[in-house]
C-alpha cells in the first residue's frame, strides 16, 4: 500500500469517527470516495442504477457510522462491502448492461490475462455469457479487483472472506473465463455456479 493511501486511510478513519458527534466530517469521507464507489457501480448496473445505488451506499454508511470499527477494515474497504451487498439486492440484470458497455474491455484482473482475452472479442454477448456463467461469487471478487482497484486484502475486508479465499476466486474465474471466452471453442449452454468450492 502506498504512502497515498495509508495517508488517506487514516484521513477517512478520523472523519468517519468523528461524524458520529459532527455529522458534517462525514462529507470528507463522501468526497474521497463518491467516484470510485460511482465507478464501480456503474460498471456493474449502468450510470442510472449507479446514481440510486451509490446514494444508497452512502447513506447506509452514514446510518452505521458508529458501528464503524477501523480495527476490522479500511474506510474504503466498508464502502465497496456495503456497495457490493447492496448489489446483491439490486434485481436489473448486469449483463443487460455488459452487453452494452463498450469500455467492458477494459476490465482488467491483476495479470491482465483477463483484458488480453477480452480485447480478441467482438461478440459482446460471448463476454455476456462468460460472466454470467462464473457467479456471482466469482463476479464480485473480478469487479471488486479490476473495476474498483481494490488489493486483494480490501477485497477480502468488502466481502467478509479471507485473503486465501480472494485468491481462489480469481484463480478460478481467471479459468472459467478463459473457457468461456474461447472462440475456438464449441459455444455451450451454461448455468451460472452456485456457491464456490474454493481452491
Amino acid at each position: 500500500m502506498d504512502s497515498d493511501r495509508v495517508s488517506a486511510d487514516g484521513d477517512d478513519r478520523e472523519d468517519v469517527l468523528a461524524s458520529v458527534a459532527v455529522p458534517a466530517r462525514f462529507a470528507m469521507v463522501f468526497e474521497r470516495h463518491v467516484v470510485g464507489v460511482h465507478r464501480y457501480l456503474a460498471r456493474r448496473v449502468g450510470a442510472t442504477d449507479a446514481d440510486d445505488l451509490t446514494g444508497e451506499t452512502f447513506a447506509v454508511a452514514f446510518r452505521s457510522r458508529a458501528r464503524y470499527d477501523p480495527e476490522q477494515a479500511a474506510v474504503r474497504a466498508w464502502l465497496f462491502g456495503i456497495a457490493t451487498n447492496l448489489l446483491l439486492h439490486h434485481h436489473r440484470g448486469e449483463s443487460r448492461r455488459l452487453a452494452a458497455e463498450s469500455r467492458v474491455g477494459r476490465l482488467a484482473e491483476p495479470e491482465l490475462a483477463v483484458d488480453r482475452l477480452v480485447e480478441r472479442i467482438d461478440d459482446a454477448a460471448r463476454l455476456e455469457e462468460a460472466l454470467e456463467c462464473i457467479g456471482p461469487e466469482l463476479r464480485d471478487a473480478l469487479f471488486l479487483v479490476a473495476a474498483a482497484d481494490l488489493s486483494y486484502e480490501e477485497t477480502a475486508v468488502a466481502l467478509g472472506i479471507p485473503v486465501g479465499t480472494v485468491r481462489s476466486r480469481l484463480w478460478r474465474a481467471r479459468q472459467l473465463l478463459r473457457a468461456a471466452l474461447d472462440t475456438t471453442a464449441v459455444p455451450r449452454s451454461c448455468t451460472p455456479l452456485d456457491p464456490v468450492a474454493e481452491r
